[in-house]
């Protein structure tokens, strides 16, 4: 028979549990892990509810292969946000998100894709063509210009303007708190979600909120009166789907959808970026491998060489692997009687597939504190050892979209520009919202252009 008691785990009180866990995140999970294995319960905030960590391959696979009548996420599984909003991918569950999933899934696959695929080369471009060269930058700020331009151009569909720059304006106040683990406590604890003025923090979030859904909505209006069916943002792409019925999505629905892909998409691509140029130029020999490969496609590169490009994609795989940007996938509430690695899970019970805990696990990954994008050329993974997008019905719709732009930025990056780390000494990873983020006083410096500056990446839907 099964245990009914719930896995092991820390018995310290929960407020000193989720300060741990929101303060020192990477340090606690593998400290649980040594003592506790595979499977472990913490109580963390709002509520402190138990939430079982698994990093166990085959419990994984198990939980991303359960019917979700059994086993689901969303807001019956925590997942509440006052600034997503109700009507948010993350937030749905059953049927609602079935929808909602099948009407957001083709802008971000196949030949729509390509389409944005001068949208990046251009921002890329514009981004890097303000570098001195001899001068040093953060280099997370920089990745996060690229990646919220694009989230602005190829999502949104903004073009410049009074409106994009007052949203732009906005978004960037909202991403970038001054303090960090204060807006992650404020996020975690709805009592401290509390309107008391202007002055007060969640009333400035909220007055912030009011400006940016004031903007949104008016351009989805404005969308709605000026039908054009050459657009091909995400945006119009949106508001052009309809569901088995027929029926569009609302406006309430689209303007959840964007802010969810404006968060899911625009900091994790950055930090992705971030860490990568990081790994790329702390190690001499993953550098020239990847030159090498690049120069070897010529001066006008095909897309679709870059794409599959074997070393590129090793090591934006191990970018992803050693520290992924989002440590634990949604939440998944039992709704039936479960039984996982000899426990009985009654209904009610949290499970919470650890990300990073299980791209750690040295029986996967030997030295799985070295960067070493060789694993993923000649290993393949199963998507319940490598899940850096989640997986499951709740896998990131966004995966190859993100996938595609970390690629033809890097790309870029490197093709066009000579530059090195001001310290070479080794980072750690730190909290950054609710992402892993490489520390903040990361710095490159720019030492040239390369000889290969007259490189462009050619975008016509010919080439894939």
């Amino acid at each position: 028979m099964p245990a009914l008691q719930l896995p092991d785990g820390p018995q310290a009180h929960p407020w000193v549990q989720t300060f741990q866990w929101l303060s020192n995140p990477v340090e606690y999970m593998e400290a649980c892990a040594k003592r506790y294995g595979d499977i472990f319960t913490l109580r963390i905030g709002p509520v402190f509810a138990p939430q079982v960590f698994i990093s166990n391959p085959k419990a994984i696979q198990q939980i991303f292969s359960s019917d979700p009548k059994q086993l689901d996420s969303g807001e019956s599984a925590g997942f509440k946000s006052p600034l997503l909003g109700q009507q948010s991918l993350l937030a749905l569950e059953g049927k609602p998100h079935q929808r909602q999933r099948k009407l957001l899934t083709p802008p971000f696959h196949g030949e729509r894709m390509l389409a944005y695929a001068q949208v990046i080369q251009n921002i890329t471009e514009q981004v890097t063509s303000q570098w001195q060269v001899g001068e040093s930058f953060p280099v997370l700020p920089s990745m996060q210009a690229i990646s919220f331009q694009v989230i602005l151009k190829a999502v949104f569909g903004l073009k410049d303007g009074s409106r994009y720059e007052k949203l732009k304006e906005l978004l960037l106040e909202r991403l970038n708190p001054k303090r960090p683990l204060l807006r992650a406590i404020l996020l975690s604890f709805p009592l401290l979600q509390q309107d008391l003025g202007e002055w007060s923090p969640w009333g400035r979030l909220m007055r912030q909120q009011q400006q940016m859904d004031e903007l949104i909505y008016t351009e989805i209006q404005e969308r709605r009166s000026q039908s054009d069916a050459s657009r091909t943002d995400i945006l119009s792409l949106m508001m052009a789907a309809r569901d088995e019925h027929g029926q569009p999505m609302t406006d309430v629905e689209l303007r959840d959808e964007l802010i969810t892909l404006l968060f899911a998409g625009h900091e994790t691509t950055a930090t992705s970026l971030a860490w990568a140029l990081y790994w790329i130029h702390h190690l001499p020999q993953v550098r020239e491998k990847l030159l090498q490969e690049l120069d070897s496609l010529g001066d006008n590169p095909d897309l679709n060489n870059i794409l599959r490009s074997p070393y590129l994609n090793a090591v934006c795989s191990e970018t992803l692997r050693l520290y992924p940007v989002v440590m634990v996938t949604l939440n998944r509430v039992v709704k039936s009687p479960l039984e996982v690695m000899g426990y009985r899970f009654e209904p009610g019970a949290l499970l919470a597939p650890c990300i990073y805990l299980t791209h750690q696990r040295e029986d996967l990954y030997p030295e799985p504190k070295q960067f070493k994008p060789e694993r993923f050329l000649e290993h393949q993974f199963a998507p319940s050892e490598y899940l850096p997008f989640g997986g499951g019905n709740r896998r990131c719709i966004g995966m190859a979209f993100a996938q595609f732009e970390m690629k033809l930025v890097l790309a870029h990056v490197l093709s066009h520009w000579q530059m090195e780390l001001l310290d070479s000494k080794p980072i750690q990873p730190v909290r950054r919202n609710v992402l892993l983020a490489p520390a903040e006083g990361t710095q490159i410096v720019v030492k040239g252009r390369r000889s290969q500056n007259q490189r462009t990446l050619q975008t016509s839907s010919s080439s894939v």
